[in-house]
């Protein structure tokens, strides 16, 4: 069985998505036989500002001819921020574009975004209210929660922790968030994401979280993760990586 190719867009100073979407991925082969290999395009970007992020979101079609050359089996966007800081709905334009991208380059792969996958995930949960964090500073952080209100989630509470600085975000000890939650209104929701951001590590911090809460817990990571195996027609199974990863929701049609 050949391997399937897992391509991301990916900003340049990006050091999470290329170690959380392999390390979940592996984990999947300890129970199933699918292998994957793992191929990435960068952007350019290194503070989290509504100018960077335009500037970046520009480059993407560059990185999908790329990763269009690698003939890879799915392909997805890896910064949410950039998606969602452009407008509401905004996922799906940069779906059909990278699409349009991919099709001129002799490449029939899905093509996703890491801010659509997390809309997904969460209906796959059935979530109605949730609370989020996210490192960015508070504008960044309210067009995000607005852009998850206008999809039909509603958002309870936002916690940010303005760091603007992307490298600073990446190096952030995953297992604080534990400690983070705690400030966080978390009465009622259906679920929590832990990091509202491909770049804020979390995922050691999933499965701890969603154990101490009681109720479903995910990532921008987790939630690509689970579109990617959609996808891919494979089953979304993960070990360790919360409800959403466990086999419990299936594939909405």
């Amino acid at each position: 069985m050949a391997p399937y190719r897992i391509g991301q867009i990916v900003p340049s100073s990006n050091t999470t998505m290329e170690t959380e979407i392999p390390a979940m991925l592996r984990a999947r082969e300890d129970l199933h036989p699918e292998r994957f290999t793992f191929h990435s395009s960068r952007m350019r970007m290194h503070k989290v500002t509504k100018e960077e992020l335009a500037a970046m979101n520009r480059e993407g079609l560059r990185c999908a001819a790329e990763l269009a050359d690698a003939r890879v089996d799915v392909m997805s966007t890896a910064c949410l921020v950039a998606i969602m800081a452009m407008g509401r709905g905004y996922h799906r334009q940069v779906e059909r574009e990278l699409t349009e991208v991919a099709r001129a380059n002799q490449c029939e792969a899905p093509v996703m975004t890491s801010a659509g996958a997390l809309v997904h995930g969460l209906r796959t949960l059935g979530a109605k209210r949730i609370a989020l964090m996210a490192p960015y500073m508070r504008p960044l952080t309210d067009l995000v929660v607005d852009y998850i209100e206008h999809e039909g989630i509603a958002v309870q509470d936002s916690l940010c922790f303005e760091i603007p600085d992307n490298l600073e975000v990446g190096l952030r000890d995953p297992l604080r968030l534990v400690d983070d939650v705690r400030r966080l209104d978390v009465s009622g929701v259906d679920a929590v994401v832990l990091s509202a951001c491909v770049q804020m590590p979390s995922l050691p911090a999933i499965q701890r979280v969603e154990d101490q809460l009681g109720v479903p817990v995910v990532s921008s990571a987790v939630c690509t993760v689970r579109q990617m195996l959609e996808k891919l027609r494979l089953e979304p199974v993960v070990p360790g990586a919360g409800a959403l990863l466990a086999g419990r929701y299936p594939v909405l049609a």
